[in-house]
């Protein structure tokens, strides 16, 4: 037995509420090392307090493997206990017979000396409910739909920017180019959204800043007028809850633009302005030496986002930064009633200032959806009390390196979505976001070669995953694109240059995600490999139950299913290359 291997660590992701009456606890072995583990698990007051009663390590509980990787696999099992507080140990038995008792103490014998006492145990000593991870509901049905609104439709002429160029979809978009996208443009195409099918639109920002993308923002609580004004959201807000449509903004709060008054009383008034500790400022005046790329200098005097010098870093530290931005994050749920924030640059902002984010936002509205964007390993923000989910990059990455680039096997992608699934609690990779593409990536048309079939194949692949997905504006109708910022083409809006066929199988995954929702996002998973690249993988809840296959091989592969969902590329009984088929089981 690999004793090294064997791991569990209370109060996180391996043992953690799920609801209000039950814990998830989760057991980490070396793989295909262990034939069973069972748990005992009990009130542990119950072994000194109750001796009449037979003590609770007398009935251990079968776990279920439920997940493995290329070095782990992964045991599971649901608790209650009436007195809601737990003691609980484990019994291991490897493929050999042999058996050890691991606890809190780590391998004891299993002997009534060990077991009757309570101090033996790992415990969740009560069910705080406060302190659970409480998933916002409303996010499991949902499918996301991004908007870079400087380039979905320009809905008022009359708000262009100097110099606004013509709308045109096959234009390839230079960083400082304008189009004219607005607010108005949004909520003329709701009905658009209405029926494509989505139920949640994620917004770039839209507060006021001299760029396109309005990441270098000016002024947290205006509107920029290229876009609009409070009045017009506002608006729109209303228009998209009619609709059943929830809204998220984006907002950077890791640093502000230059041009934000803030900044421009520190380069006027240097280490004499009231705002010079709100930054992370190393030498009065602040300088930096020019280069021929805008966005990069590599001596300046303070701290900045990546290297821009436009872009000059926040202390969320200082207790004004903080109350600054907490009353940003409020006011646009306060004033407009929005359903969520997506962070920019979440990682690189303190836990502390995430804590009183979280808590100053919940407290307005309970089911707030609190969204970070980090692209690596994100447990330090998911216990609950800072972050909803973080934008996962990690897991639909190793979808994009099996399908798309090829750079892994099957069985590698199955490996790495395993691992990530089992760094976060259930209720966490319920809400993680999901996306193929965005505008910080090239379009999934364009990554998979403008190969249709390929790019329904991958799109459906993550639809079925645990986590709730989202599309980049545009992909409905095939839109193409390489990387920033020709990712950020205008919106194909040419009914001659849309393609009506993808528009059409978008409709379907999209309904299919939501009449499964329950199924999708709470539901087990389980996968197989049917050959070298024929995946599949079942997902199940209760009695209710899907199996979904994907050919990524270079051959057609029988296979006769019926009570087909959704399919492309299916046809007698025959599973061609790039093709799926979802079915119920």
């Amino acid at each position: 037995m690999n004793l090294a291997a064997i791991y569990h660590r209370p109060e996180s992701e391996m043992a953690y509420l799920y609801d209000d009456e039950t814990m998830h606890i989760r057991l980490r072995t070396a793989r295909e090392d262990i034939a069973a583990v069972s748990l005992i698990a009990g009130d542990p007051y119950s072994l000194r307090s109750l001796p009449q009663v037979e003590p609770f390590y007398k009935r251990p509980v079968p776990m279920q493997l439920i997940l493995s990787d290329a070095q782990f696999d992964y045991w599971q099992i649901s608790v209650t206990e009436p007195k809601r507080r737990l003691g609980y140990a484990f019994f291991i038995t490897d493929t050999a017979g042999e058996t050890v008792l691991y606890t809190d103490k780590g391998f004891v014998p299993a002997t009534d000396a060990w077991l009757m006492d309570m101090n033996t145990y790992f415990r969740m000593p009560f069910f705080q409910t406060i302190d659970a991870f409480h998933a916002p509901e409303w996010v499991k049905q949902t499918v996301w739909y991004q908007i870079f609104p400087e380039r979905f439709a320009n809905g008022d002429v009359s708000n262009d920017p100097v110099g606004t160029k013509s709308w045109r979809s096959t234009d390839h978009p230079g960083r400082q180019e304008y189009y004219g996208g607005d607010l108005q443009g949004i909520l003329d195409h709701l009905d658009h959204l209405v029926t494509l099918g989505v139920n949640g639109i994620y917004l770039n920002p839209i507060f006021k800043a001299p760029s396109n993308h309005k990441y270098d923002t000016q002024d947290y609580l205006e509107i920029d007028p290229d876009f609009g004004d409070k009045a017009l959201f506002k608006a729109f807000v209303t228009a998209a809850h009619a609709r059943g449509i929830r809204v998220m903004l984006d907002a950077v709060f890791n640093h502000m633009g230059d041009t934000a008054p803030e900044w421009q009383d520190v380069m006027t008034h240097g280490a004499d302005s009231k705002y010079a500790q709100w930054f992370h400022i190393h030498e009065f005046p602040v300088t930096y030496t020019a280069t021929d790329n805008f966005e990069f200098a590599a001596d300046a005097t303070y701290d900045t986002f990546d290297y821009t010098p436009h872009m000059p870093k926040l202390n969320t530290a200082n207790p004004e930064v903080q109350a600054y931005l907490l009353n940003i994050a409020t006011y646009w749920i306060r004033e407009f009633d929005i359903d969520a924030w997506r962070l920019d640059v979440a990682n690189e902002i303190s836990h502390d200032f995430w804590k009183r984010f979280k808590q100053a936002t919940t407290a307005l509205k309970p089911d707030f959806y609190i969204l970070g964007e980090i692209w690596h390993n994100s447990q330090a923000w998911l216990h609950g009390d800072e972050f909803s989910a973080v934008m996962n990059y990690t897991y639909t990455g190793a979808i994009l390196d099996y399908f798309i680039h090829h750079k892994i096997t099957a069985t590698v992608m199955m490996d790495q979505l395993n691992q990530q699934l089992m760094r976060y609690r259930d209720q966490t990779n319920q809400m993680m976001f999901n996306a193929l593409d965005s505008h910080d990536t090239p379009r999934i048309k364009t990554l998979a070669g403008d190969d249709m079939d390929l790019v329904q194949q991958v799109l459906a692949f993550t639809f079925v995953q645990p986590g709730v997905p989202s599309i980049y504006y545009g992909t409905e109708y095939g839109m193409t694109g390489e990387n920033d910022p020709d990712d950020r083409k205008p919106m194909v809006w040419e009914p001659a240059l849309q393609d009506q066929a993808m528009f059409a199988f978008m409709q379907r995954l999209i309904r299919f995600r939501r009449e499964q929702a329950p199924l999708l996002s709470e539901g087990t998973l389980t996968w197989h490999i049917i050959k070298t690249d024929v995946v599949g993988l079942t997902r199940t809840l209760g009695q209710q139950q899907l199996t979904a296959v994907f050919n990524a091989g270079t051959q057609a592969e029988p296979l006769a299913v019926t009570n087909v969902l959704l399919a492309n590329q299916y046809e007698s009984q025959h599973l061609a290359p790039h093709g799926f088929v979802i079915y119920q089981n």
